[in-house]
């Protein structure tokens, strides 16, 4: 509803428009999130770049920062973008044109820089105020060559001050040479590399036979070329990848073996999967070394990166009788040396986002060729048939120069001299005589040959800048004819666009660095470890180790005094943790720290799936040692039962050992060999002593039955298990208790206190 507000004393009419919120909500995410991917994250099929690539390279070009003239500072053409085209903030600028200039992400190298613009190793690039740059040959010629002849349309820049190409006209498939990766909204981009000189046959190929199928396309354009080399192991997949655009495609580093000192062998990786750039160098190296720290292999001696300017030189020391080739199985095993890369072939193809084939790329590319080819003839043809008419103006005033001498020299001045050779209008002029005004009266020139012919020089009369003229008349007219021909015949022009594509994979292309195969993932083989009886450690902290038994032999007491849980295992076995909630965790006594008294251990909670906040460790033992026993479960309410060990020799991290009441847990699990009787103390002081016969055999997945009456408010709080004629003595509730003086009762009585 219209309301007049007063301001500065003057009224003011105002419109209230009422909407739905949620309404505007859609329409300005939906506007905002068009404008990430069109403007900002995706490329354009057509020149492969993203908006704030393009605006930087055409900035470059605006400045003058060509190939073959001096590097000029990275903060001067960053300055210049934002100001002109990017007003999105200097980072992401200069972030781009890093990117254009890494040879280990492009294939093809946009930029080219001069200073520190980072590493293959993740060092990031120096301060644009340090680096400089300039122009590649390639993007001067294949992206950037005749803006000046209306070949691309432009738009006005942000502000309006300003014009820059929609697209720039490149002459080669960018988008697939280069790749591209990119967040937008709801969607990204994840396109490989590929190798020039392949990607233009491909382009080629499709251009003479637009028929032409994935398959064979792929005779020319066979798989991505990662800059950094590697090989890619499912070649199989392919084909899919090029006809859906997605998929994904897995890639290992290459390795080599060298002799090494002391008779030892060097694992020497020369080329790492492309993923593996920046941060996943170290992280690699962490891997590796942490193989060696876990027991997974011994063979590992040492680890050294050597890589260099001159490339990827990542050396693994082995032993000398290690088995290289299950070695290597373990390597792309279990680190990123064998990596899967993505592909999300998505760009902007005629204002929208799409996921494109391999024939939808070369199509997309082929039809902008011909786009940017007619325009490019088309404004040729026009300056030649403008060079055309000046000449023929020119040459027929050569052959009626005393005409036209006298008309210039009898007009007042140069618009009374236009117009009598363009209208043969005569007023004005002094003629020697009323032949000449006559003849004068006939001149028709046009008006581009009236201002040619007004601003000719005198020499052009001698006679052999007549010879020249008529020479340059000739080749005007042959242009022509040959740019007609281009227009009007599709042949021709696609033998000129043939040309130009083979030209420039004769300066540009380079061999292939990475190779594709079919290969089976090897299999590790984990070399058998000599079985070996170890001592199992665990403090009242929690960490957890093992020590070699004749160490723990020497030092018996002092181990005995400082670890809750000590018992002896096999090396290769597992080691069963139960806990008050009725769980078994088992882990491997390879994964826990084998060394010395004084080493910490590790956490136990690091090892198993046991939860350290939740739950509580009743009792521990090695697998090997359940065959033997019978297990007694005992829980808070007096539920007790005995279970077959055999039953707990399980492979899984994880099992329910026993099955619990809601509330209840289990307050002890004891080993049951030769002992007679079973102890049972409640909180109230209360002891049964109880015939281990009378205790009933049952499952893991049973309650068990009632061994103790307790009352209301009481629960069990310990067990002891006795042998018959043992003195066996305990203190409980700061109390001294003779367990062998106590007298057998039925199983579920109430007990006596003590």
């Amino acid at each position: 509803m219209p309301r007049t507000k007063k301001t500065d004393d003057r009224p003011v009419e105002e419109t209230i428009l009422k909407t739905e919120y949620s309404e505007l909500m859609q329409k300005s995410y939906i506007d905002y999130a068009m404008s990430v991917i069109i403007s900002r994250a995706l490329p354009d099929v057509r020149d492969g770049l993203k908006p704030v690539q393009r605006r930087t390279l055409y900035d470059m070009e605006e400045l003058g920062i060509h190939y073959n003239t001096a590097y000029r500072k990275s903060a001067r053409i960053v300055g210049d973008t934002m100001g002109k085209y990017h007003p999105h903030g200097d980072s992401s600028i200069y972030d781009c044109l890093v990117v254009m200039a890494q040879d280990f992400k492009k294939e093809l190298p946009l930029v080219d820089g001069h200073g520190n613009f980072g590493t293959i190793e993740g060092d990031s690039a120096a301060a644009m105020r340090y680096t400089e740059a300039r122009l590649q040959k390639v993007t001067e010629e294949a992206l950037l060559s005749d803006l000046d002849k209306n070949v691309v349309d432009f738009v006005p820049n942000f502000d309006e001050t300003e014009k820059e190409p929609s697209v720039l006209p490149c002459r080669i498939p960018n988008f697939l040479i280069n790749g591209s990766e990119g967040i937008a909204v709801g969607m990204a981009t994840s396109t490989p590399t590929h190798n020039a000189g392949e990607a233009i046959d491909a382009e080629i190929a499709y251009l003479e036979n637009p028929d032409i199928s994935t398959k064979e396309l792929m005779r020319y354009l066979p798989g991505p070329d990662f800059p950094t080399g590697g090989v890619i192991v499912n070649q199989k997949d392919l084909q899919e990848i090029y006809e859906t655009g997605t998929g994904k495609i897995r890639i290992r580093g290459r390795m080599e073996t060298e002799k090494a000192r002391n008779g030892h062998i060097n694992l020497v990786i020369t080329e790492i999967p492309y993923t593996m750039i920046g941060a996943g160098i170290s992280k690699f190296l962490q891997d590796v070394a942490a193989l060696s720290e876990t027991k997974v292999t011994g063979d590992i001696v040492d680890i050294s990166n050597q890589s260099s300017k001159e490339g990827i030189r990542i050396v693994i020391e082995l032993r000398k009788d290690a088995d290289v080739e299950n070695f290597k199985a373990l390597l792309l095993k279990k680190t990123k040396l064998l990596d899967t890369f993505g592909v999300n072939m998505l760009a902007i193809r005629d204002g929208r986002p799409e996921t494109l084939g391999l024939r939808d790329i070369l199509k997309a590319n082929v039809d902008f060729l011909y786009e940017i080819t007619r325009r490019r003839y088309t404004y040729l043809l026009q300056e030649e048939k403008d060079r055309r008419e000046i000449q023929e103006g020119l040459i027929k005033a050569v052959n009626v120069i005393d005409l036209v001498i006298e008309v210039l020299r009898g007009s007042k001045d140069r618009a009374m001299a236009k117009r009598c050779l363009t209208s043969g209008d005569t007023d004005g002029i002094r003629f020697r005589s009323g032949e000449s005004r006559v003849m004068a009266s006939q001149l028709m020139f046009s008006e581009r040959q009236a201002d040619a012919i007004l601003n000719m020089r005198l020499y052009k009369l001698i006679g052999l800048e007549l010879d020249a003229l008529l020479k340059e008349h000739e080749e005007t007219v042959a242009n022509i004819y040959k740019y007609e021909d281009i227009l009007e015949q599709r042949s021709s022009m696609t033998q000129v666009i043939r040309r130009e594509l083979l030209s420039y994979r004769k300066e540009f292309a380079v061999p292939r660095k990475t190779k594709i195969i079919n290969e089976e993932q090897a299999e590790f083989v984990k070399p058998r470890e000599e079985e070996t009886d170890v001592v199992f450690l665990m403090d009242r902290f929690g960490y957890a180790k093992t020590i070699d038994t004749s160490l723990y032999e020497r030092n018996k007491e002092t181990v005995d005094q400082e670890n809750l849980y000590h018992f002896v295992c096999r090396n290769t076995g597992r080691v069963c943790v139960f806990t008050n909630t009725g769980m078994l965790h088992t882990l491997k006594v390879g994964d826990l720290p084998a060394g010395k008294l004084k080493d910490k251990g590790k956490p136990i909670d690091n090892v198993t799936r046991f939860d350290s906040g939740k739950e509580r460790i009743v009792y521990i033992c090695s697998q090997t040692e359940l065959n033997l026993y019978r297990m007694l479960f005992v829980t808070k309410t007096a539920l007790i039962k005995l279970v077959d060990g055999g039953e707990f020799d399980v492979t899984r991290y994880s099992v329910a050992a026993t099955k619990l009441d809601e509330g209840d847990e289990v307050i002890a699990v004891a080993g049951i060999t030769d002992q007679q009787y079973a102890v049972l103390a409640s909180k109230d002081g209360y002891f049964l002593k109880i015939q281990i016969e009378d205790i009933p055999m049952q499952k893991k997945t049973a309650r068990g039955v009632h061994g103790m009456k307790l009352s209301a408010k009481d629960e069990l709080e310990a067990v002891f298990t006795v042998r018959s004629g043992e003195p066996c003595s305990v203190t409980f509730h700061d109390k001294n208790v003779d367990l062998a003086r106590l007298r057998a009762s039925a199983r579920g009585g109430r007990g006596s206190r003590r």
